[in-house]
Order: structure tokens, then sequence, then C-alpha cells
């Protein structure tokens, strides 16, 4: 469950008219950013400027509001543990510490919450500002601080906000950091204080980018307009439950006390999963356009923790005291989204210097900057990790526009509204006004004057309403409920057992993650919390409904005692990573119809049973390489028919040799990752590219083909580019671990449609089954790396293709090279790839760098908590110029683990610097 931090500063390529004032502005940056980087032009201003803004972590410093002084330890790596007397003095020196560390990117995140971007960085961000308005993660927020926190988390939330401003106290734009200097020269923009809201509404950031298969129900409706209900079929495959075992293997509902019990696997209960009618069968063409809109509405606002619309994951798993060396549990966590810098994560420890009821926190792990207390970790008793479950909890509604309302169940209700006005930085504000339905659900087609437009021309079928003015699409999701999550991070951090554990954990109620837990008693435990809707047989949440019929509205919600979970089971281990939570047959509630389809889960699976087997045990170092796995499940499949494939051309064929004798791991080094995963996205390409509707399309590279030549056939030499519409302009499958089940399954019929393809360029290469397209994928693929990596393939390797790039979210993404030399890093060749245990992900519709990273790797020893490890993506700080802005990204590319010290011995023999903060 984690972030990526904010949103970017830039508009989309092609939009030149829009980037005129953001150019005139980076201008600027160009000259206040080199003077105060002292790159190009001496260190004029620079040396004053940057030791301004890095953190103090010596000696003291007073604070007012704290009740008694606060210790704060720093290793070599700037990982901070704070030790205090108080609950209170320990989060109020956490805010101050973590806004010594990242207040810019703490503030970018706050803005983006509440929809104010626009305030900092200008009218680029009027549009996101205006779709996150009509979200009102803000408000929601607001709402669930004032009625649903308990009092001790309110008192925790304004000590954290009373330590960040303390932090800001007297501190203008540059003494903060370099990016409030350069942005101090564009406008008079100078940061606010802090407030509990802030930290709670960064929830609902991170639950939106976690939010489940919105992105598949939407895609799945456009389907319909080219594709039949057998082919749609075909591109969502059933989840394979007898090959990749679900998390709860062990235990059942029961229908008598309507509780769900961990006990004997055996029996099943009777599953709901249904097909369900759809707002695509009564009012086919307007959902289109709604829906084709709503792609362009979504590609606008910026993510916090994942990446809009792709199929992100993690791992986590743990196994029992009886298979591991030290005979106590080991708990392993990466979860897996997007690049960020500075990393999404925060490393600190907590500590009360004595447990008493006025101090109760002994805790060490991630959290993210701008929120108290620690989100992923473990305290002297027990550790927690989590994944992203993906349970259903976001639907799509086509809601009939009539008049001022909208129709329900025949009737016309009235939208509530609200008027929010958007400052503009440099521009005037604007005003939009917000509609929302009885229940609450936002109308996010008013975010986009074309689409509500062509939702009104829309001509629709007959089963549809016929009075109104046209469609919009309302968004039901259970974030926009005000929630407990909040209540269940301090929870969490001072359970001591699984019975407290599992009480905390029912109150984290979004995002919905999955749980996994040990402890020093030898005992391990899964736990599925969350807030999970219950629907009517009517609707199974897959794609989008008729929001006209109150059958499809929500019937209510899971209760917490019926929610899948394990504790102790007898096969030794359990294994989360977003497979499905339980076979189907054995639980009566649809979770979801849209898992990850556990192809990581397996190789997990698999690596812990060649390790116990025959009596073998785990070791700490065990787990580290289980989370370096590389191995390419994809590439076991195909690789054997690829071999066999005829080749012609001498070079095509040099290439396919790569293949013969593979083991399937895609090292950075490795030629035969690099073809493969060419061939891989070739066979994508041509299969499913040109076949999917227009609406799904996402522009991709274009193929590497031979010249038309009438003379006949030109060597590698004379090879061009070729972006004819077949390339350039279709859908293409992003290349996940559900297209290596459709294709594992379409493998079964190779004279499938989908395996037939037209002539390439030239009229050469037609396909007509699966092995004439596997050849064409493996020519075009031969060319296109002659492209990329050169003739000569000794030359190749996966890591010059694959490669990961850390950029700043706000002023490096976007402007003149000098910006991002100074906020941006890398690249670093990396290992790995996508549904690999090693994920490393890139999509196939846009190349082959990579898009979403293990974002952290942990691994916790319950024998010794001392001798558990940890890696954060990139370093403690925030500041460009600090020690420790990137100071562990090579070592995590290296698959590397620090010492991660608990106990106060250990704290201080790796502690480098000693901060004191004095009431």
């Amino acid at each position: 469950m984690p972030p990526n931090t904010t949103a970017t500063t830039g508009d989309k390529p092609g939009k030149s008219g829009r980037k005129k004032g953001r150019r005139a502005r980076l201008l600027v940056l160009v000259l206040v950013l080199a003077v105060l980087g002292g790159v190009f032009y001496g260190a004029y201003w620079s040396v004053s400027t940057v030791r301004a803004s890095l953190p103090q972590t010596k000696g003291s410093i007073t604070l007012d509001g704290l009740a008694g002084p606060v210790t704060v330890k720093r290793d070599g790596y700037g990982i901070p543990q704070i030790y205090a007397s108080t609950d209170e003095d320990l989060f109020m020196a956490q805010g101050y510490v973590q806004a010594q560390d990242r207040f810019y990117e703490m503030d970018v995140r706050r803005h983006m919450t509440a929809g104010r971007l626009s305030e900092m960085f200008g009218k680029s961000q009027v549009k996101a500002d205006e779709f996150l308005r009509t979200l009102g993660w803000d408000r929601v927020a607001k709402e669930e601080y004032d009625t649903k926190l308990s009092a001790a988390t309110k008192k925790y939330l304004q000590a954290y906000s009373k330590g960040v401003n303390a932090y800001l106290q007297g501190k203008n734009g540059k003494d903060i950091s370099l990016e409030y200097a350069a942005l101090g020269f564009v406008n008079d923009y100078k940061p606010e204080q802090w407030t509990p809201v802030d930290s709670v509404s960064w929830l609902k950031a991170m639950a939106w980018d976690l939010r489940g298969n919105m992105q598949d129900e939407i895609d799945r409706a456009l389907m319909t307009s080219r594709l039949g209900p057998q082919q749609i079929k075909d591109l969502y495959p059933d989840y394979p439950y007898s090959r990749n075992k679900a998390i709860v293997q062990q235990g059942q509902y029961d229908e008598v006390t309507k509780t769900f019990q961990s006990g004997s696997a055996s029996g099943s209960g009777s599953s709901t999963t249904t097909g369900g009618s759809s707002a695509t069968s009564s009012a086919g063409s307007a959902l289109t356009s709604q829906l084709e809109g709503l792609y362009n509405v979504l590609d606008g606002v910026p993510t916090a923790v994942g990446v809009n619309g792709q199929g992100i994951g993690s791992n986590s798993w743990v196994v029992g005291g009886d298979y591991t060396i030290t005979g106590k549990p080991l708990l392993a966590n990466d979860p897996h989204l997007s690049a960020s810098l500075p990393s999404v994560w925060y490393q600190m420890g907590l500590h009360c210097t004595t447990i008493s009821s006025k101090c109760q926190y002994d805790v060490t792990g991630y959290t993210f900057a701008g929120m108290p207390g620690v989100i992923i970790g473990h305290n002297a008793d027990i550790a927690w990790g989590m994944t992203n479950s993906g349970v259903d909890v976001t639907d799509l509604y086509l809601e009939k526009l009539s008049g001022d309302g909208y129709l329900y169940d025949g009737k016309t209700k009235p939208f509530t509204t609200r008027t929010e006005t958007i400052k503009v930085a440099g521009g005037a504000s604007k005003e939009i006004v917000i509609r929302q339905t009885a229940d609450g659900m936002p109308l996010l087609s008013d975010r986009d004057d074309e689409l509500v437009q062509v939702g009104k021309r829309a001509t629709v079928d007959t089963a549809a309403p016929d009075r109104g003015d046209g469609y919009g699409i309302a968004l039901r999701w259970t974030a926009l409920d005000p929630g407990t999550t909040m209540d269940a991070v301090f929870a969490l951090d001072k359970a001591s057992d699984w019975d407290s554990f599992r009480q905390a954990a029912a109150q984290f109620d979004v995002p919905s993650q999955n749980l996994i837990y040990a402890d020093t008693k030898n005992n391990i435990g899964y736990t599925l919390p969350g807030k999970i809707p219950t629907r009517s047989s009517a609707d199974d949440g897959s794609i989008p409904a008729p929001g006209w019929d109150s059958k499809y509205r929500w019937t209510g919600f899971i209760k917490q005692d019926e929610l899948p979970y394990e504790y102790n089971p007898k096969r030794g281990y359990i294994v989360t990573a977003n497979q499905a939570v339980i076979d189907k047959d054995k639980y009566p509630y649809t979770l979801t119809t849209d898992w990850g389809y556990g192809t990581r889960s397996q190789r997990i699976t698999d690596l812990i049973e060649s390790k116990i087997k025959d009596g073998g045990k785990i070791s700490t170092d065990d787990m580290r390489q289980m989370q370096t796995d590389t191995s390419s499940e994809i590439a076991k499949l195909l690789v054997p028919r690829l071999l066999k494939i005829n080749l012609d051309d001498k070079d095509v064929r040099a290439a396919q040799k790569l293949l013969e004798g593979w083991d399937y791991t895609q090292d950075a080094d490795s030629a035969a990752a690099a073809y493969f995963n060419a061939v891989w996205r070739n066979i994508l390409k041509l299969a499913f590219g040109n076949k999917l509707p227009k609406e799904l399309r996402v522009k991709g590279q274009c193929l590497w083909v031979d010249k038309v030549d009438s003379t006949g056939p030109v060597d590698e030499d004379t090879k061009v580019r070729e972006c004819g519409e077949r390339d350039a302009d279709q859908a293409q499958p992003d290349g996940g671990d559900r297209w290596f089940e459709v294709v594992r399954n379409l493998m079964e019929k190779p004279n499938s449609d989908w395996w037939k393809t037209p002539a390439g360029v030239g009229d050469r290469n037609k396909a007509d089954n699966m092995d004439e397209l596997f050849k064409r994928a493996m020519i075009d693929a031969r060319w296109e790396l002659t492209a990329k990596l050169g003739k000569d393939i000794d030359t190749w390797s996966w890591g010059r293709l694959h490669r990961l790039f850390l950029k700043n979210q706000t002023l490096g993404t976007d402007g003149p090279g000098i910006v991002q030399y100074i906020l941006n890093r890398g690249p670093w060749k990396l290992s790995g790839g996508e549904a690999t245990v090693d994920a490393t992900g890139w999509n196939a519709a846009g190349g082959y760098g990579v898009v979403w990273v293990p974002s952290m790797r942990m691994v916790v020893n319950l024998d010794d908590l001392d001798k558990s490890k940890w890696i954060n993506l990139t370093g403690a700080s925030g500041h460009a110029f600090s020690a420790h802005y990137t100071d562990q990204t090579g070592k995590w590319a290296d698959g590397e683990l620090l010492p991660w010290s608990f106990s106060d011995k250990a704290v201080d023999k790796g502690t480098s610097d000693t901060l004191v903060l004095k009431p």
C-alpha cells in the first residue's frame, strides 16, 4: 500500500500553446537553480542556500510545546530513530523530523489531495484540480477527522501538526528547500501551516491509486463497441484457481453463524458471481462516449502511490518457525509502486523511553512523509506487511440527466451542488460547480465539457430511458465515505498479539489491504480488512451499471467477522501477491472479478516449497534472494514453442539461438532476456493491437521493418521505422500477468482468429495461425533490437532496454536539462521484469523502461529483531544536495538490504548523528 508522491507540473506533449507560459517560468528556474546549485555559474549564493535548507542533525534545538526532551538518532543513511517520554512528544518530534527531510514533498501532496496544485504551479494544473475537487478528498478527510476518529488519534494528529509547524516557524522558502527558492522567483507562494486534515487526506490519495478494478470496468465496457462476449471473455479469462493458489487455503464461510471460520479447508459456500446486466446493454453509445471522455480526464490526474490504470502489485509472505533456521517466523514485504524521487516511503523508528500509559509506542518501519505513525513494520512483539487486495470498491454508473437532476426509479431527483474556487498562481481564479447524487456519488463527467456535450447528443437503444437531456458518469467509492483508517495505523503500531492485531486491522477500511502477521511467540496469520460492498444478483461490479435503476445500487457491506483470514495454517507459510484471496466456491461474496492472476504468488510459493522440502530451512538471506528472483513465467511457457519456429533469415536465427539453454532469468546483462521480452511485446502487438477498440488505444512505439523495395528484400542496414496506422494508432496490451493467462489459453487454440493478422509493409509475413504470428514477432523483435541496441547481438543486454530513471515529481518532470540535472537521478540498468517476483514492471504499450518497482524491501526476523533487514528505493532526504537523497538506490538496484536496528544497544551502535529537541 504505499506512494509515488505527487503531481507533474508540465502539460502533455503536443499541447504547445499551454507550454508557453510554463517555458517562460522554467527559463527563470534554469537561472535560479543554476545559481543555487552552483553547477554552471559558480558558488555564488549556493552555499548559504543549500546549507540553510539541509536539516540540523546534531546538537540541540528548542521546540515550544514539548513536555520533555526528545532524542533523534540518525544512522549513516540519515534514517532517524526518535526517543521520547510521552506519546504527544513522540509524534510532535516525528512531524518536526519529517518536515526537516521532506516538507516540500509533504506540501505538494496536501495541495494535490485538496485540489490546489494550481496555487503552486499555475494554470497547467487547473484540470487536475477540477477533478480532485470533484472527488472532494479533503472534504471527506475533514468529516472523518470531525466525526469518526478517536480522541487519541486526534491528539496524535495535533501533536504531529505542531511539530511540522515548529519546523516552519521563522523560515522562508529558501530556508526549506531549493524548490521553494525557485518557486519564489515565479510567484509569491508561501507554505501554510500544517493541519491534522492534511495528514488524513493523504489516505484518500493512497486509496485512489489502489482502488481496484475501475480501469478494467471502463475497458470492458468500451470493448463492447467492437468485440463480442466470447472475445471479451478471451481477454478476461477466469482466475486459474487449480494452478495458482489463493491466499486463504484453510477455512470456510459458516452459513449458520454468518462468520468466516479459519479451520478445516473442506466444504464450500455458494458463489454469487454473476454476469450482471449493465449500462452498456441499455444505453450503448452514450456510455461509450462518456467512458472515452473519462479516459482523458483520468489521464490528467496526478498519481499518489501507483500508476493510473496500470496493474501494479506487491509481494508479502511469512514463513513459520518450523521452516526457518531460527525457529521463529520470517516476514518479507515489497510493495510495487510508481518510481518516485524522493521515495514514497520514509523509514524511521518511534520509541518511548519507557512503555507506560502515557507513552505506549516502540515501533519501527516505513511511513509516509506527512503522516504520523508507522504504516508497515514491526514493534517489540509483532511484525506486519501489506499488499493491495484488489477487491472491488468502486463502481461507475451511467446517469440519465433530466433538467437539473437525474432519473432514479422513474422519478427525477435533484443533484446536491457546491461551488468551489480554484486559485491559480500567476492567473485568474476559476469557479467550478460540483454535482453529486443523493447518495454521495460525484458526477465525474462534469469535468470535461466535450464529454458532457457528447453525452447529450448520444443515440441510445430503446431500452434506455427516453426523457431528459443526456448522460453522465458518476462514481461510487468507499473512500468517499468517512472512515477510521487513521485509527487503525496507531492501533497496529501498538498491537501485541493476534487478537489485538485483528482488532486494529478491522479499522483499516480503505484502501482494502492484504495484511500478513507474525509474532515473537511463533504465530503467523493473514487477515483481509476493509469496507467491501455487497451487490445484488443483478450486478457483479465488472462493468458500469445503469444509475436510473435502484437494483444496481450497493446493498450493504461485508461484516468484518465474515471476511477471510488464516491463523497458523498447517502448511506453515502464507503468501500474498495480489492473487485471489479465496477460492470462489468457498465464499459466498464476490470480492472482485479482477484479481491478479497469481503468477508472482505461485512463484514465491514454489520457491518456499523448494527450500523446505526434505527438511530444509529458510534464512533471512533466503528471503532476500526470493525477493530478487527474476524468473519469467511467460518465457517458460513460450520459449519451447519459439525454438521450434523455422526461420530463414540467418540474423533472426542468431537471435533465436539466444533462447537455447536460457534459464528464463531476466538479469540486467542477459541478451536472451532482451530478445525474449521484445518478442513478447511484438506478439501482443500483432495478436491484439489492431483488434481492440480505438477508444483503448495507447500510442506505442513503431516497428522497424523492411524498406519497401520493388526489387525484393533488403538487408538490415536499410530497415526503416514504420509508423503506419496499424502501429501508432492502436490499442496495446500492457503485458501484465492477465495477458500471460490470455496467451496461455489461446495457445490451446492455434487457429484462433486472435492469431490472424494482415501482412506487414511490403506485403510480407501475413499470419494465419499462432506459429506464423510467433515467427513474425521474432522477426520484428530482431529488427527492433537491431535499431535500439545494434546489429551485433553479443552487445545486447536487458539492462540497456530496461532502465530506471528517478525523477523529482514536480520540477524534475519537465523543462530544460539543467533542472532535470539538478533534481533527477539515473539511469540504473535493472534486472527483473513484468509479473516477476522482482517486479520492475514495464508497459508493453510504450516500451521497456521501468514504470513501477519494489518501492522498498524488508525482511523481519522475529527471533532477533536486530537481525532484520530493510532498504528504500532512494533515501531519507528530499533535498537534492543531501548525501541521503539517493544513497540507498545503488544497493536497492543490486538487491541488497541494510541492517535494521531496533534495540537501544543496536541503534546506539549504528548512530552517526544525535540531535536533542528541548522544551
